[in-house]
Parts: C-alpha cells; sequence; structure tokens
C-alpha cells in the first residue's frame, strides 16, 4: 500500500505547475480525478508538441498526468457544479492552479463547499495570490523568473538574461502546493475541519 492510498484529490489544473504537484500526490497512491474544460478542449498541455501519442495526446500532457483519472465538466453550468458537489462529498481536498479571482467565482474555495463537506481542503496555487492589487494577473514560469530576477543571473557572461533550461518557478511552486495539501488533509482527518491553503508562483 503506497502512503496516500484512500487520500481522493479533485484537481482543477492544466499546463504545469498543478499537474506536476499532483503528479507527485497520485504516484504517492493518491486517487486524483482531473477536472478538464470541455469548452477549452481540455488542458491545453493536449495541444503541447513536438512529441504526441496521438491527436490531443502529447508526451507532455501525459508525463505530468500519469497515475490520475480525468473527467470533463463544464463548473460555469449548474449541472457541473451539481456533479462536482458529489465528487467533493467523498473528496479529501479540492486543487487548483486557476488565476487568483477564478476560485471563488466557480466555488472552489472552502467557504463554497464548506457545507458540502466541513473536511475539504481547498488548495491554490495562483500566479500572485487570491488577494490584493495582482490576484486577477494570469501568470506563468517564464514571467515569474524575469520579474525575480533570475534571468539576470542564467546564461553566458555577457550574453542578454536568460531563463532556466527547466520551468522550476512551476516545479517548484507545484511541489509546495502538494506538501501544503497533505499537511492540510493530515490537518482535517484530525480536527474534522478543512482549510483553504494557497501558494504561488511568484512568492
Amino acid at each position: 500500500m503506497q502512503p496516500l492510498t484512500g487520500v481522493r484529490v479533485l484537481a482543477v489544473e492544466q499546463y504545469g505547475a498543478g499537474p506536476f504537484g499532483t503528479m507527485y500526490l497520485a504516484n504517492q497512491g493518491a486517487e486524483v480525478i482531473k477536472i478538464e474544460n470541455p469548452r477549452d478542449g481540455g488542458d491545453m498541455s493536449r495541444a503541447v508538441g513536438p512529441y504526441f501519442l496521438g491527436p490531443g495526446d502529447s508526451e507532455f500532457f501525459q508525463s505530468f498526468n500519469a497515475n490520475k483519472h480525468s473527467m470533463a465538466i463544464d463548473l460555469q453550468k449548474d449541472e457541473g457544479q451539481q456533479l462536482f458537489h458529489e465528487l467533493v462529498k467523498t473528496a479529501d481536498a479540492v486543487s487548483n492552479n486557476l488565476r487568483g479571482d477564478v476560485p471563488e467565482k466557480l466555488g472552489l474555495d472552502y467557504t463554497s463547499l464548506k457545507s458540502v463537506n466541513p473536511k475539504i481542503v481547498c488548495a491554490h496555487l495562483t500566479a500572485y495570490g487570491r488577494t490584493g492589487s495582482r490576484s486577477n494577473w494570469p501568470g506563468f514560469d517564464y514571467l515569474m523568473q524575469a520579474e525575480a530576477g533570475w534571468f539576470s543571473v542564467t546564461g553566458e557572461p555577457g550574453t542578454p538574461p536568460a531563463r532556466f533550461g527547466l520551468s522550476v518557478v512551476d516545479m517548484m511552486t507545484g511541489l509546495a502546493m502538494a506538501f501544503g495539501l497533505v499537511s492540510a488533509v493530515v490537518a482535517a482527518r484530525s480536527s474534522g475541519t478543512g482549510r483553504d491553503m494557497d501558494v504561488s508562483l511568484f512568492d
């Protein structure tokens, strides 16, 4: 039996940082159910090349989503919300890596879900957090490396600033989210009360 066997996570996620974090949960035995938006063709990374296993099935997508289940649910529709709440009833956590102002709009925060499941942990991975003047700003690894100054210390002497070879901001933030989520689930199983848990790419 793996360490996280019996833990169920609903992951409203796409591309890199969120999927990278929940990949570690799935690899440790958690049941991760990836929620994809059917109106957008699912996770945008399904179309990221250059290597594909088939149409809409990139190796990039598969590498970040190993051992996960996947469902297409439109969370902007009442029917989608009803289905999602049925899943929340038996879940330990809901994770997302959406823009900071979106989780509340889609009802993915603890205030929205505690009446469905008081023990639910809501893990939010955003660009700049869910509060403050930049909460509605999108963001991704490349921008964070530039803004935080990492570009200035990367690359060859005498050349323009350059990004790291890997998406290290996405990866570090995904791991921080996974650690925070598991920690909060341990607390919720003890206390009976869940919570919101926040990490941001910029931090």
